[in-house]
């Protein structure tokens, strides 16, 4: 199937919500682990979301210019042709930009997906999100409000952090305190602001507790009920029940329970990057390791070429890695819902 059209990716979210199940967003950051996500969702038989972050989209855009909006277009280019092949729909995003990095990012991309559908294509990626979790409310709603009128122009989705995520994601980082809880006020704010789908449709990233990265048992309090205070809080305000699509940030390491109460309160998108990171790189270590010899050359040999061909490792880290994704699907309930 091709990438999602508008029509689909909303449906996408809808049938989320209704059916209280979410979509992994694999953050990619190589045409391998695109492959290796959109091979997990294949093998899943559900539909899922692709993420490019601002440090993935420069790495995208190779070492000698760095620069982001070239890595993210090639990429997304790129997975337009290769997702036919594969039997699920696929939505393209691009992860956490904060302020100072929005016009070498998404504004851009905004302003080529517009170009794009005025010319009768569909948007290139088909969400983005903002980060102001670094700012004040005031000037994070008032920057999401901007950027929700050029979305809604090119027909896409966005995603905003209203408060802070805790731990440290591409340059951008909180400490872990009680800070990290969004209150119904926020919620509510946000909802005058952004509105409730009539300035454009937007996913929300509350926090309650959220930490990128990997923590041990015990250091990260979660606290996903919270979602359900901000959802009646709102609904209270403005008549609609269960008003937001909440994105589940910093999941990795989640245990079940606390995952099954966030998709009960409305969790659409789950982030997945640390895991599928280590699921991809950990058979390639094994690899190096078990033909030491092979891929080097040691005391004057010349090695195997078998071994060191980039092909020999790559497809173990694209086999382990789709592997996380097919987890991920279980875990969020969305195996064997794609739409068909």
């Amino acid at each position: 199937m091709p990438i999602a059209t508008p029509e689909v990716y909303n449906e996408m979210l809808d049938r989320a919500k209704a059916g209280k199940f979410a979509y992994p967003a694999i953050n990619v950051t190589s045409t391998q682990t695109l492959h290796a996500a959109l091979r997990g969702f294949a093998e899943a038989e559900s539909d899922g979301i692709v993420q490019i972050s601002t440090g993935g989209a420069e790495f995208l855009g190779g070492q000698y210019n760095k620069d982001m909006v070239t890595g993210a277009v090639a990429l997304a280019e790129f997975a337009h042709i290769v997702a036919e092949k594969y039997p699920v729909n696929i939505a393209l995003h691009t992860d956490h930009c904060p302020k100072g990095k929005l016009d070498g990012y998404v504004r851009p991309l905004l302003e080529l997906s517009r170009k794009r559908v005025e010319a009768g294509m569909g948007p290139l990626f088909q969400s983005h999100m903002w980060d102001g979790s670094a700012e004040t409310l005031a000037d994070n709603l008032e920057i999401g409000q901007e950027l929700l009128a050029a979305a809604a122009a090119a027909k896409i989705i966005l995603e905003v952090e209203i408060t802070p995520t805790g731990g440290e994601e591409d340059g951008v980082s909180h400490e872990i305190n009680d800070e990290l809880y969004t209150t119904v006020d926020d919620a509510i704010r946000t909802a005058e602001a952004l509105g409730l789908g009539e300035k454009g449709r937007y996913l929300l990233a509350a926090s309650f507790g959220n930490v990128h990265g990997v923590y041990k048992p015990g250091n990260v309090v979660l606290r996903p009920e919270l979602l359900k205070d901000l959802q009646e809080g709102v609904a209270a305000k403005f008549g609609k029940q269960s008003p937001f699509d909440f994105v589940f940030h910093g999941g990795s390491g989640s245990t079940e329970q606390e995952i099954a109460t966030a998709l009960e309160n409305g969790v659409v998108k789950m982030n997945l990057d640390t895991d599928t990171q280590y699921a991809f790189t950990r058979p390639v270590a094994d690899h190096m390791f078990r033909n030491y010899d092979g891929v080097l050359k040691v005391d004057g040999e010349v090695g195997d070429k078998k071994t060191y061909d980039p092909r020999s490792w790559g497809k173990l880290a694209e086999a382990g890695m789709a592997a996380r994704v097919l987890q991920a699907c279980e875990n969020l309930r969305s195996t064997g819902t794609r739409i068909k």
